[in-house]
């Protein structure tokens, strides 16, 4: 079991992550250049948006601006993209996902990541990324009977790098930590926002608020 703290303590850039057990997620956005850094996490009737913090800064919002969580028909959809509307939209986790490819930022072809969880308390993760000759990998992981207090992370990247290179292999097992301690393991100088759901108690970080 990999400890989720220590971890991302050590890694100054995974990029987006998803941590998700049977009775919480998380979810954090990361930022390296002004207009990924320019957001904050907002409520939405449904879940959360990404909005600009300073509108007159946002350059290109097609890659930033999303509804990362939405809760539909008694399940939590939680991804780094508008992937989320394609899985709430369709109904189905596999099939919606199918639809869809790693995101066209060359040259990091940054990989999709999302996550379901339902009301019984299993869940799925996935990863869509690019693979050798342009193609897309598509990754899925399924859980059952997870016990409380555990669960898994997938993140965008494995690291820091130019390119910056893809998480690869299965999400991590982990214990899961409390929120303040998810945003404090964060990187201060990249660490832009964390959502988290703990028993359905949700609570926002946003670094542009003061947080």
């Amino acid at each position: 079991m990999t400890d989720l703290l220590a971890f991302l303590k050590s890694n100054p850039y995974p990029g987006r992550g998803i941590v998700i057990g049977s009775d919480r997620v998380y979810y954090f956005i990361m930022g390296r250049s002004e207009n990924s850094r320019n957001r904050v996490f907002v409520k939405t009737e449904d879940g959360i948006r990404t909005k600009a913090f300073d509108p007159s800064k946002l350059t290109d919002p097609s890659l930033v601006i999303y509804h990362p969580v939405r809760f539909v028909n008694g399940s939590l959809i939680v991804t780094n993209g508008d992937q989320t509307d394609t899985i709430a939209e369709l109904g189905d986790f596999r099939a919606a996902l199918a639809t869809r490819s790693y995101e066209p930022d060359a040259p990091h072809w940054t990989p999709r990541i999302s996550s379901l969880l339902r009301p019984d308390g299993s869940f799925e993760l996935s990863i869509l990324k690019r693979g050798p000759g342009g193609g897309c990998v598509r990754e899925f992981f399924a859980y059952e009977g997870v016990p409380a207090g555990v669960g898994y992370f997938i993140s965008t990247y494995a690291g820091p790098g130019e390119p910056l290179p893809s998480y690869s292999g299965e999400p991590m097992e982990i214990a899961l930590p409390e929120p303040e301690a998810v945003w404090a393991a964060l990187n201060a100088d990249n660490r832009v926002a964390l959502y988290a759901n703990a028993g359905g108690a949700v609570t926002l970080f946003n670094k542009r608020l003061g947080d």
